[in-house]
């Protein structure tokens, strides 16, 4: 559903006013940023360090995703908006489910603690800056001559967020990719399934 979404966005009526402001900015000669949000689904927990700051889950994935060119910033589950709250409202309780299932009310640590996955939804959102070659000229300096210019615009796109989520939802997914083999190896995709498998059947026990 949401490939078919031009800024692939799930709710109808944002795409429709995400639409409308790239078609205005467009008009006006001008680019637009944005924040893309990448969910991953089934994760298992106890993925990552809590001991390494270069193996920790939330570490890894922050990396990855600023590694993406023109993205100024990252949030782990309600990030920032987890700085605002009080401790009481920030962290996420914990209960049995319906199923007998230790489980967390919420999501608002991303599903990660300590730097491991918890087995909750994995919550990440990067921030990307407007694209700097805007067709409305900006002020510049001619390094050659030491005046004032302006700056040459080089490409065409209003807003390239939608192509940024896509390669988040790449990054994202080599990361955990990368934390499956780390903490379960395997010489095969049969071998490294068995490992998780046996790991996941003990945490029942």
């Amino acid at each position: 559903e949401i490939d078919e979404s031009p800024v692939r966005c799930f709710n109808a009526g944002a795409e429709k006013e995400m639409i409308n402001e790239i078609e205005s900015a467009k008009k006006a000669g001008d680019t637009l940023g944005g924040v893309v949000e990448v969910i991953a689904y089934g994760v298992i927990p106890g993925l990552g360090s809590h001991v390494h700051w270069d193996r920790r889950l939330d570490s890894k994935l922050a990396a990855a995703l600023m590694g993406i060119q023109a993205i100024k910033g990252v949030e782990v589950g309600d990030g920032f908006r987890t700085a605002a709250r009080r401790g009481s409202a920030g962290h996420d309780e914990i209960e049995k489910n319906e199923s007998g299932e230790i489980r967390r009310r919420t999501d608002r640590a991303g599903g990660t603690e300590g730097g491991i996955s918890n087995g909750e939804l994995i919550r990440v959102r990067a921030a990307m800056k407007p694209i700097s070659t805007v067709p409305r000229a900006l002020d510049t300096i001619d390094l050659a001559t030491g005046e004032p210019a302006k700056a040459i615009n080089q490409r065409s796109d209003v807003c390239a967020v939608p192509a940024a989520g896509v390669i988040a939802e790449s990054m994202v997914a080599l990361v955990l990719a990368e934390a499956v083999l780390e903490k379960f190896g395997g010489d095969s995709v049969e071998e490294t399934r068995r490992n998780v498998e046996s790991f996941l059947n003990n945490l029942r026990k």
